[in-house]
């Protein structure tokens, strides 16, 4: 099961794609519940810099979430913001072994097909 830290030790930082429609739709409906707790990083701001050891490019295909601890990309990463928004029981749900890997592979599915 996936484990997620419901108190990380620094403040949590959403890298996301604000030019990505479905992606700005998302974090302007959550981003009364996350604010609070993380900073919202555009990475389709012509100023963004990528944190050390990443590329826009692979910010730019898969989400990113540092949860204040670690990175987290794909959907470890989409599962760690939503429940840093609040939703734990669809966290939970989403994180069950076999429901998560069905969800990953979906997830990179999609990513790969709005990459291109």
């Amino acid at each position: 099961m996936l484990h997620l830290s419901s108190q990380p030790t620094r403040k949590a930082r959403l890298y996301y794609d604000h030019s990505c429609g479905l992606c700005r739709r998302e974090i302007a409906h959550l981003r009364p519940r996350l604010e609070p707790h993380a900073t919202l990083v555009d990475i389709s701001d012509p100023d963004f810099d990528p944190p050390p050891g990443y590329t826009l490019q692979a910010m730019m295909e898969r989400i990113h979430f540092h949860d204040g601890e670690r990175m987290r990309v794909g959907f470890a990463a989409t599962l760690g913001y939503w429940r840093l928004a609040g939703l734990r029981l669809t966290t939970a749900i989403l994180g069950l072994p076999g429901i998560f890997h069905i969800a990953d592979f979906a997830y990179n599915r999609w990513a790969a097909w709005r990459m291109r």
